[in-house]
């Protein structure tokens, strides 16, 4: 009857050191959670960012710093061998999580202040442009990281998943040929995310051609990229195809474009009298970006000039208006003020072979 006193005793007296060891962590806890906010928030008189990232990082930075004091007093003063290596095991785990969230939550404001700073809407730039899509290709391509460096040590501490890894590190060889054939398509879409988001080929917002389809990027990620059509429809290719296949980005150089018009019209017309009408047109909207602008003569043959018209917009919508504004007007001052402009069709008639007169 004594002994079972003594260890109760001894049992409640580990019981009381490990939560007297636990509530001064905690105290050491809750000092350096008030001394982070403190510091941001004298920080953030002068800024907006500190508020921002303490928002962020609050919860997972707490929970990180309550499971490590934790995990420290039940290693330092261990209360039951017979459940505390479970006890740990799982609170190591949720530290893994814990601080994978935290270090995700840093990084992801780092990515979204320099995002901020890059919005197409407030500076759309072709620099804009390549840090914005740098940017998210680098932001998912960080969070894959972190996740499955987190699901690796995660199962690193299970003594089961250790032996089978060594397993597998002693035949690397076969299993990365094997792994590298069956996810051939998946990496190299993985390739060519990162590739395009650093060779500048496309970035978020170029106006491009492909397959036929005009439209604008929206989206790049890491397998696939996403075009917004000019009839709102929605076209998403592999990252492969725009490293593999021929196409058009009429925003990689600037967003400023030419266009043609081309008319065929009668030898008659005055070219002279076009170019006047068309410099009026051009003064009285603000489509046009007032840098380029022509009226050639490209052509005559089949009986008539073939006219083209060259005019110069700020962008790839703008430059559709003005064409589209540009040949409509055009095509009304050739009725109205040159009718003899306008293309016909010559027929020549022979005059008829008189028969010969009968004897």
């Amino acid at each position: 009857m004594d002994i079972d006193l003594i260890d109760d005793a001894a049992e409640a007296s580990t019981w009381t050191d490990w939560a007297i060891l636990l509530a001064i962590l905690l105290g050491f806890v809750v000092a350096i959670s008030v001394a982070a906010a403190i510091t941001l928030a004298l920080i953030g008189r002068r800024k907006t960012w500190p508020s921002e990232l303490s928002a962020r990082v609050r919860w997972p930075f707490r929970t990180t710093l309550f499971l490590l004091a934790l995990v420290v007093s039940t290693v330092a003063l261990p209360i039951d061998e017979s459940w505390d290596a479970a006890i740990v095991h799982t609170i190591v785990i949720a530290i893994i999580i814990s601080g994978a969230w935290l270090l995700a939550q840093i990084f992801l404001f780092f990515v979204d202040s320099g995002s901020r700073r890059y919005r197409l809407e407030d500076s759309d730039t072709t620099t804009a442009q390549k840090i914005r899509t740098q940017l998210q290709i680098i932001r998912r391509l960080v969070i894959v990281v972190i996740i499955t460096i987190a699901l690796g040590a995660i199962l690193m501490t299970f003594d089961s998943v250790r032996a089978i890894g060594a397993s597998v590190l002693a035949s690397a060889g076969i299993a990365s040929v094997v792994a590298g054939l069956a996810a051939q398509s998946v990496l190299s879409n993985l390739f060519a995310g990162v590739q395009l988001a650093f060779n500048e080929a496309i970035r978020v917002g170029d106006v491009v051609v492909v397959q036929g389809e005009f439209g604008r990027i929206k989206e790049i990620t890491l397998s696939y990229v996403v075009l917004e059509l000019w009839d709102q429809r929605t076209l998403v290719l592999p990252c492969t195809y725009f490293t593999t296949t021929p196409f058009e980005n009429w925003t990689k150089n600037g967003k400023e474009l030419l266009g043609t018009v081309y008319f065929d019209l009668d030898w008659r017309v005055s070219v002279d009298d076009m170019r006047l009408e068309l410099e009026r047109l051009l003064g009285e909207t603000d489509l046009w970006d007032g840098k380029s602008q022509g009226v050639q003569v490209t052509d005559a043959v089949g009986g008539v000039l073939q006219v083209r018209i060259v005019v110069s917009a700020r962008d790839s919508g703008a430059l559709w208006d003005l064409r589209c504004m540009v040949r409509e007007e055009l095509a009304a001052w050739v009725r109205r003020e040159s009718p003899d402009a306008m293309p016909l069709r010559r027929v020549h008639f022979d005059a008829p072979v008189e028969a010969p007169a009968e004897a």
